[in-house]
């Protein structure tokens, strides 16, 4: 397959989001991780593509969504070898429990819906097509993504994802920020509420809240750039998938915001 080969490293950035330096870098973590001992289904029988193709195939798979009937066909191997290659290196790809805090680290953490069409997980929400709702928190210095929960139905509000998704322990220890959805969570920093009476805040809560809402705002510049990776747009696989999917992205995220 010669169109997106490691021969023609111009075509990378525009079909991952990465630049071929940082490519590169990510093909040695997967390699690292066991990507070169992954069989093909068959005992003693190798791949069809090299490495960098493999991770090529499933980038190019997550940034365009593309079927199997295509993205086959475009690396020059079957639908069912392009199905085995996503299923065995996605989880490869996938971010990274974070080892350690940094200290005073804070995080910003928001709900995205992915609307996903396997009923088994989603469930009809606010948009009203059937979606799951993703955690994301990222760090707020470095916009890096450090936690994702487990995808939860989309009727299910933030508040209370938050707890059932597991992000809430894996945040455990760090100071967390949020938008008023996260009320009911204490250890969660939230903006100042409007008075019942309808009096006007405080002025210095008002600046508080000001502030607030300037600093969340990156983790939502966060998912906007997850979303750039248009199968969270429309997640046509097993809901059981979804999970290794959206990890995987984070890292590629990552990987793209350091440069």
């Amino acid at each position: 397959m010669q169109l997106l080969s490691g021969s023609r490293p111009e075509l990378i950035h525009p079909f991952t989001g990465l630049h071929p330096v940082q490519f590169r870098r990510l093909v040695r973590l997967v390699a690292r991780r066991g990507g070169v001992a992954v069989a093909d289904g068959r005992p003693g029988r190798p791949w069809a593509l090299t490495l960098p193709d493999r991770v090529l195939l499933v980038a190019v798979y997550w940034r365009t969504n593309l079927t199997m009937r295509q993205i086959g066909p475009l690396f020059g191997v079957s639908h069912s070898a392009a199905h085995r290659i996503i299923d065995n290196l996605g989880p490869l790809l996938a971010l990274a429990p974070a080892r350690r805090r940094l200290k005073g680290q804070v995080a910003i953490v928001d709900g995205t819906l992915i609307p996903t069409r396997d009923h088994r997980l989603a469930a009809q929400s606010k948009n009203y097509r059937y979606s799951a709702n993703l955690q994301v928190a990222i760090d707020a210095d470095t916009r890096m993504i450090i936690a994702l929960g487990d995808p939860q139905p989309g009727k299910r509000n933030d508040t209370i994802v938050y707890r059932s998704s597991g992000i809430n322990q894996q945040l455990a220890g760090r100071e967390v920020m949020a938008d008023g959805a996260y009320r009911g969570n204490p250890q969660v920093i939230i903006p100042y509420r409007k008075p019942r009476d309808g009096s006007q805040l405080a002025a210095w809560k008002q600046d508080y809240n000001s502030g607030h809402r300037k600093l969340r705002a990156r983790v939502e510049h966060a998912l906007a750039r997850l979303k750039t990776y248009k199968i969270l747009r429309d997640y046509r696989r097993a809901g059981s998938t979804l999970a290794v999917t959206a990890a995987g992205i984070a890292y590629l995220h990552n990987i793209a915001l350091a440069g």
